[in-house]
C-alpha cells in the first residue's frame, strides 16, 4: 500500500476515437493498478474525438472519483485532442498533476504507479515515460530508431518518449500556451519544459485490433517533432551547405545530391511545421459538442 502524505489530486486525460472496447478495458486496468494508492484522488477526462461509433455505457471504476466525457464536433486527431485537453485543464484549479495516456493499452497501466511515485518524489518536475522497448515488428522498430536518430541529428535533441507522461500543474499551464502543442506534444515538452524526470517504459500491445500507427503517420510524427526545432535545423543545414560548398570549391568534390536532399528535407519539415497553429489551439474549445460528468 502506498501512502504519500497529504491528499494530492491527479487528472488522467485519455483521447478516444471509436475504440470504446479498449477504453473500458483500460479503465479497469487503471482501477486495478491504483487500488493500493492512498491519499490521491483520481479523476478521469475522456476526449471523444467525434467517434462514429456510439459510446456504450461506461461505468466509473471504484477508485476513480469522477469521469468526464467531452464530445467533440469534428475529428481533429489524437495529438490535437491532447492539446485541447491540456488547454482545457490548464484553466482548472482542482488538480496537482495530469497523466496523459493513450486509450488503446499501448501506454501500459502497469507503469502508472511508477509515474506517480517519480512525480511525488519531486513535486516540481514532470515525468515522461522513456521508451526502452516496443512491441511492434522489427521493421517498424528499425524505422522508429531511425526516427529518433534523425531527430537527434537534425535538432541535437534526443526525444525518446511519447504522450505517456505525468505533468505538473505549472507545466500544464506552460504547455497550453505553445502553438507547437497543436502539432507535437513530445517536441513541445522537450523544447519548453526545462527540467523533467523519466521512468523506463515498455510500449504495450493494443487491447483490440491492429496498431493505428502507419508509416505515413510515423513520418508526420517525426517531421512534426523536428518542426518544433526548425530554426535549429535550418542553422545546422546552413553550416553543412557552407561546408560542402567550401569542399566542392577546394577539392572538386560533388555534393549536389546531398545539398538537394538537405534543401528538400528542410522544405518538408517547414511545411509540416505549419500544422502548429496558435489560433486553432486557443479556439479548440469551440469544437466541443457536449460534456458529461459522472461521479459516484
Amino acid at each position: 500500500m502506498h501512502d504519500w502524505g497529504s491528499m494530492k489530486k491527479f487528472k488522467i486525460l485519455i483521447p478516444v476515437y471509436n475504440d470504446w472496447e479498449s477504453l473500458n478495458r483500460l479503465l479497469i486496468e487503471i482501477n486495478k493498478n491504483i487500488s493500493s494508492i492512498k491519499n490521491i484522488q483520481f479523476d478521469c477526462v475522456i476526449v471523444n474525438d467525434a467517434s462514429t461509433v456510439e459510446s456504450p455505457k461506461i461505468d466509473i471504476p471504484s477508485n476513480i472519483n469522477s469521469l468526464e466525457i467531452i464530445n467533440m464536433k469534428e475529428n481533429r486527431g489524437h495529438a490535437r485532442c491532447n492539446a485541447f485537453g491540456i488547454r482545457y485543464l490548464a484553466s482548472k484549479s482542482d488538480f496537482d498533476h495530469l497523466i496523459l495516456m493513450d486509450g488503446d493499452g499501448e501506454d501500459r497501466p502497469e507503469e502508472i504507479n511508477d509515474l506517480i511515485k517519480k512525480a511525488l518524489d519531486n513535486l516540481d518536475y514532470s515525468v515522461v515515460a522513456k521508451r526502452v522497448k516496443r512491441s511492434e515488428g522489427p521493421f517498424f522498430q528499425f524505422l522508429y530508431q531511425f526516427h529518433k536518430f534523425l531527430t537527434l541529428v537534425s535538432t541535437g535533441k534526443l526525444i525518446n518518449f511519447g504522450n505517456y507522461s505525468c505533468l505538473t500543474k505549472n507545466d500544464v499551464i506552460l504547455l497550453s500556451t505553445k502553438a507547437s502543442l497543436w502539432s507535437s506534444f513530445s517536441g513541445t515538452v522537450k523544447k519548453y519544459v526545462k527540467n523533467f524526470n523519466n521512468i523506463n517504459s515498455i510500449r504495450g500491445m493494443r487491447y483490440f485490433g491492429p496498431s493505428q500507427m502507419s508509416l505515413f503517420k510515423l513520418a508526420i510524427h517525426s517531421f512534426s517533432i523536428i518542426g518544433v526545432f526548425k530554426y535549429q535545423l535550418f542553422f545546422r543545414t546552413l553550416i553543412v551547405l557552407l561546408a560542402s560548398y567550401y569542399l566542392a570549391v577546394s577539392y572538386q568534390i560533388n555534393f549536389i545530391i546531398l545539398q538537394i536532399l538537405l534543401v528538400l528535407f528542410n522544405l518538408i519539415v517547414f511545411i509540416v511545421s505549419l500544422r502548429e497553429d496558435q489560433k486553432a489551439l486557443e479556439a479548440s474549445a469551440d469544437n466541443v459538442l457536449s460534456k458529461n460528468i459522472h461521479t459516484h
